[in-house]
Formats: C-alpha cells, sequence, structure tokens
C-alpha cells in the first residue's frame, strides 16, 4: 500500500492556511491591536515557517508571531522547535485552543461556502491523475495527514479521488498510525515531503521495512536533500508520474 502525506504531497494549500490561520488568531484575540493589522495576503514570513510546521494549531501560532513588530524572523526559523512553547508562554495559549480554533474556522468555513474554501486547495500538477491510475495498476493508496480527516476527504472528494483509507490527526501519529497499518501484513510506502518524520518513522521499531520517499516539491526546508541517506527515496515529478517499478 502506498501511504501518501496530503499538504505538500498532494495538495498545495498555502492559500488556506494563512487565510485559516489568520482567522483562527483573531478569533482567540479579537481586540489585540497587532492581531488585527495581519495582511489578508500571505507574508513572505509565514512561507518561510511552513516548511517548518508539522501540526495545524503552530500555524496559528506563527500567525500571531508575525503580527509581533520586534519578532526577529531569523531566530525563529533557526529556533523553532524551542521557540513554540515560549511564544504559547507568550500569547498565553495551548495548542489545543489554537486546534480548535482553526478547527471551527474551517468547520464554519465547509458549512457556509463549501466551494470557496475547497477552491483555496489546488492539487499539485498531474496528482489527482496519477491518484487515478494507481488503481487502475492495482495499487491502493491511502492517505495519512496532520489535517482533520473530514477535511481531507473533503478536498479529495472534490476532484472525484477516494483513498483505500485516510487517517487525520484525530487517529495519531504518523509513526503510530504506519505501525497499526503494518500489523496488516503488507508492505508499505510512505510518501512525503517533510524529512523530519520520514526520519521518525525509520527510526521507530517496527517500520524498518516501510520504504520512505521524500518528494522534491511540497514545503521543503533548505537543505532538506543535503546528506539524504539511502534509506529515504528523492522522488521527483517524472518519477511519481511513472510506472511504481520505476520509482527509486
Amino acid at each position: 500500500m502506498i501511504v501518501f502525506d496530503f499538504d505538500g504531497v498532494l495538495v498545495d494549500g498555502m492559500e488556506e492556511y494563512w487565510w485559516a490561520a489568520r482567522l483562527a488568531a483573531l478569533r482567540l484575540a479579537p481586540h489585540h491591536r497587532l492581531l488585527q493589522d495581519l495582511p489578508e495576503a500571505i507574508p513572505d514570513g509565514f512561507r518561510r515557517l511552513r516548511p517548518l510546521i508539522h501540526k495545524g494549531w503552530e500555524m496559528v501560532l506563527a500567525a500571531a508571531e508575525l503580527a509581533r513588530p520586534d519578532l526577529d524572523l531569523q531566530a525563529f526559523v533557526r529556533n523553532y522547535t524551542s521557540a513554540l512553547p515560549i511564544a504559547l508562554e507568550r500569547w498565553g495559549w495551548s495548542p489545543e485552543r489554537l486546534q480548535e480554533s482553526l478547527e471551527q474556522v474551517r468547520s464554519e468555513a465547509m458549512a457556509k461556502d463549501a466551494d470557496r474554501w475547497l477552491a483555496r486547495h489546488s492539487f499539485y500538477p498531474g496528482v489527482p491523475e496519477r491518484l487515478q491510475r494507481l488503481r487502475q495498476e492495482g495499487a491502493d493508496w491511502s492517505v495519512l495527514t496532520t489535517k482533520g480527516g473530514a477535511f481531507a476527504a473533503a478536498i479529495l472528494a472534490s476532484a472525484g479521488l477516494q483513498p483505500f483509507a485516510l487517517q487525520g490527526h484525530e487517529q495519531g501519529s504518523k509513526p503510530e498510525v504506519l505501525q497499526r497499518l503494518g500489523a496488516l501484513g503488507r508492505p508499505l510506502w510512505f510518501v512525503e515531503d517533510r524529512r523530519p518524520t520520514l526520519e521518525a518513522v525509520q527510526a521507530t521499531p517496527g517500520l524498518e521495512a516501510v520504504r520512505c520517499f521524500l518528494v522534491s516539491w511540497g514545503y521543503l526546508r533548505p537543505g532538506d536533500r543535503d546528506g539524504l541517506p539511502e534509506s529515504i527515496r528523492w522522488l521527483e515529478p517524472r518519477q511519481f508520474s511513472g510506472p511504481l517499478a520505476l520509482w527509486p
């Protein structure tokens, strides 16, 4: 079974990420002067931070941090992991509260104008066609994402796509879900755009046999390909579009 990450592998949702993160932050602190000045256009700082973001709540926190005039963006990028708890304390928020606000924004958008919300996402070129061909080739594919499962399912359905299975953040971490899938006794290929996630999978007992791919598109960090171990295969669009037997 081929297991695909969603954001950054199948879908580019940068427009929606900023739209939802900005609105979720504003709802948490509607009278905060700095947050009211957040632009509707995607800031360059958010684009720089997106490759580092792992979970949805981090997007909301990043939006709030970008509102600070004294933010040292380079330091935030350089020390991202250690900067998160400091930022949470600064704003007085918790990951759970941030995630709840984000999901409320998305749920309301889906209920009020689903077509408009869906239009904020775009599949990477050739992805829907390639996924359709996988079924024709007899290969099952599933989606494993840190996005809410219902949101990912709606985006896939808008392109007429239905995976064999779909696991959102509600089902646990990616290594945990892959362990459960591995217990089914089927070979697993895992396709991601986040190198640390692939490294975490390979460091998880029982997942040594998972065949890992890092795509050349999506939300990569500078240098993600540098020193890539042989156990993580670099996947380019022309290979992705070709027969599975020719994948690296």
